[in-house]
């Protein structure tokens, strides 16, 4: 959902300025953080059927979700090396036909659910206004 700025001009909606920070922050970071219990890690489905695993950029962010989403009561942040991620679990999610969540947040934890190779691409690309930001290991 976008909202409108003061002259009725389209602002960035919130779960945007998730998946921006998101790919500023595990830039910095090296890591992205996923929340598991005994069970695993969650994967409910969307509106569509689709299921998504939860990634947060931050651990304090995925904190945050397990600390005020009753369905995530008890679980723990996991913390994942960013190249592991990108050349390991994102190809694995796609085998799976499951989606990237970015950043959810808020009551019922929600926000960007993306296919893996659209997420990895972020990465790949390396955008003009993260060009400063070096992932860990390459040059």
């Amino acid at each position: 959902m976008e909202a409108l700025d003061q002259d009725g001009g389209t602002v960035m909606s919130l779960s945007g300025a998730h998946r921006a920070a998101f790919r500023r922050e595990v830039a910095r970071e090296g890591r992205v953080f996923s929340i598991r219990d005994p069970e695993g890690m969650p994967a409910p489905a969307g509106d569509d059927g689709r299921r998504a695993v939860p990634f947060w950029s931050k651990a304090t962010r995925a904190g945050r979700v397990v600390d005020q989403v009753a369905a995530y009561r008890g679980f723990e942040v996991l913390a994942v090396d960013v190249d592991e991620w990108l050349r390991g679990w994102l190809p694995r999610l796609e085998q799976d036909g499951m989606l990237v969540g970015v950043n959810w947040s808020g009551a019922r934890a929600t926000g960007y659910d993306l296919a893996p190779t659209q997420v990895r691409q972020w990465f790949v690309d390396a955008p003009a206004e993260d060009a400063e930001l070096e992932l860990p290991g390459r040059s």
